[in-house]
């Protein structure tokens, strides 16, 4: 039986994940967490044994995992406090910087404590950052399209700078085109060269879609995420396998 902790549990991802809990019999969801969260269990359609805490200083647990759909502004004290007291983290949230990934690493070696952070548990956007990492090797003129829901709280989505990341490792830098802006921020934003554009409309929910330009050619390769459960599989799998990391590590992709 894994014990875990949702932090996050009261937005749409972690409602998502709480129904998820509920169905898989080797789960037990024993605590959830929110700044919000000031009624007790019950209140909330949780079991009376589940633990509610609003404050991370107050939280006392005998969770082994903890899943954080919390929001951008506080993922990375987050994790760092579940790291500290021994949860492994599987993160889901985005907003992280490469230095407080970095720094959440290093602390997670020095407790010996493995973790994931996932910048999307969809299996279709895992598979395009793969295949654009691959094609990226060939056509190396690149541009990434990410359209979400309105609600969403950061940009470029976790998904789209990590796919233009794994881009990067392969792609020879440079910038692409020389048109003048004419209205600032028409390019999208320049990740060593890559082009990110976030769009943020309603009727949205996750999509990606990167666009090759090749001499007389073109290839587009695209996911779509129609639901929010779509992104369950790959929590659950992260939760039943993330035991057996090393250390805190980057995309999901190290678990498949």
């Amino acid at each position: 039986m894994v014990k875990i902790l949702l932090a996050g549990f009261n937005g749409s991802m972690g409602q998502k994940a709480i129904t998820m809990i509920n169905e898989t019999p080797e789960f037990e969801l024993v605590a959830v967490y929110a700044p919000s969260a000031d009624q007790p269990a019950s209140a909330y359609g949780l079991s009376d044994s589940v633990k509610v805490f609003n404050d991370l200083a107050t939280i006392d647990s005998d969770a082994d995992v903890w899943i954080d759909f919390t929001v951008p502004d506080s993922v990375y004290a987050d994790t760092k406090f579940a790291i500290e007291h021994g949860y492994h983290p599987v993160v889901g949230t985005t907003g992280l910087t490469d230095d407080q990934e970095a720094e959440l690493i290093k602390l997670s070696q020095q407790k010996q404590l493995g973790g994931l952070i996932a910048p999307n548990f969809g299996l279709s956007a895992v598979l395009l950052m793969k295949f654009a990492k691959q094609a990226a090797q060939y056509f190396p003129d690149v541009e990434v399209i990410e359209m979400h829901h309105e609600d969403k709280k950061d940009a470029p989505s976790g998904t789209a700078l990590s796919t233009a990341k794994m881009i990067d490792e392969v792609r020879t830098p440079h910038e692409q085109g020389d048109s003048k802006e004419t209205l600032a921020g028409s390019r999208g934003g320049d990740y060593h060269g890559i082009r990110i554009h976030a769009v943020r409309l309603p009727g949205y929910v996750a999509h990606e879609q990167v666009l090759f330009g090749g001499s007389g050619e073109a290839l587009t390769i695209r996911q779509d995420s129609f639901d929010r459960s779509s992104f369950m599989q790959g929590v659950k799998v992260a939760v039943k396998n993330v035991k057996k990391l090393p250390e805190l590590v980057v995309g999901l992709e190290n678990l498949l």
